[in-house]
């Protein structure tokens, strides 16, 4: 009787591991830098290839976003998500990917006029945050633009920033009209893990992001509860352009989340 009881704790322990790892996707953000002029041909690679390849190869796709303004990247950079069963699932879907025909007769015929990306692209592997709202895949039915927050703190102050988001931030975004989409950390120890916020808000256009953010920081509730987070210290590095950085950005006409 005690070793089937031991059997079954055991059991007990794997199966909820189990659970666990199939419950918990983690999810990748990539970045595409093109060379000049080659936007619209990688835009329409993903539209008539890449996105239904992925999902052929296990990928989900989250959404798949532009920059709104030059200095970001508005002629040269997509911006997308991903979503994978694990790590190691995406190593593998991607591998067969890779190799798959299709995949590399599109990315031949699209490059006979010249190579596409000018650098190899940045990928960013990603956890949500205990905060963050669950996940959205939806076209809301009207036109909105999307901003990508990137915050980092000084180290030790992941913690306290994560509090302050999920004690006082969200809810103050939600007071003056910003909408959630999605809050994560990096995995990855040279992407950011442990001093890395990266999230992503929808608005009703540029203007109404600034002019939500305008009465935020203006908002008392907010300046309490930065005040007291911050006693002993800043919690994202100085200066701010470098501590908190924004993208505005609007989905691509294939983007699930649009």
């Amino acid at each position: 009787m005690k070793l089937l009881r031991t059997l079954a704790i055991a059991a007990a322990f794997v199966f909820a591991a189990f659970s666990q790892a199939v419950a918990d996707p983690v999810y990748e953000l990539r970045i595409y830098t093109c060379n000049e002029g080659k936007l619209d041909a990688l835009l329409k690679r993903f539209r008539d290839h890449t996105c239904k390849l992925f999902e052929k190869h296990g990928m989900k796709n989250i959404g798949y976003w532009v920059p709104v303004d030059e200095k970001n990247g508005s002629k040269t950079t997509l911006i997308y998500v991903l979503e994978h069963a694990s790590r190691e699932a995406a190593k593998e879907s991607f591998k067969a990917f890779g190799a798959d025909p299709e995949w590399q007769a599109a990315r031949k015929a699209s490059e006979e006029g010249g190579k596409i990306l000018a650098k190899a692209p940045e990928s960013i592997f990603m956890t949500p945050t205990d905060y963050s709202p669950a996940l959205k895949i939806e076209k809301s039915g009207k036109p909105r633009v999307f901003e990508m927050r990137t915050y980092t703190t000084p180290p030790g102050k992941l913690d306290a920033l994560h509090a302050r988001f999920r004690d006082h931030t969200m809810k103050l975004f939600s007071k003056h009209g910003m909408s959630h989409l999605a809050y994560w950390t990096p995995t990855d120890a040279d992407k950011g893990a442990g001093t890395k916020l990266i999230y992503i808000l929808a608005h009703d256009s540029k203007e109404a992001g600034l002019a939500s953010f305008e009465a935020f920081r203006a908002d008392p509730d907010w300046i309490k509860a930065k005040t007291e987070s911050e006693k002993d210290g800043s919690l994202t590095i100085e200066p701010r352009s470098e501590g908190v950085k924004s993208v505005y950005m609007t989905a691509t006409d294939f983007s699930p989340i649009q």
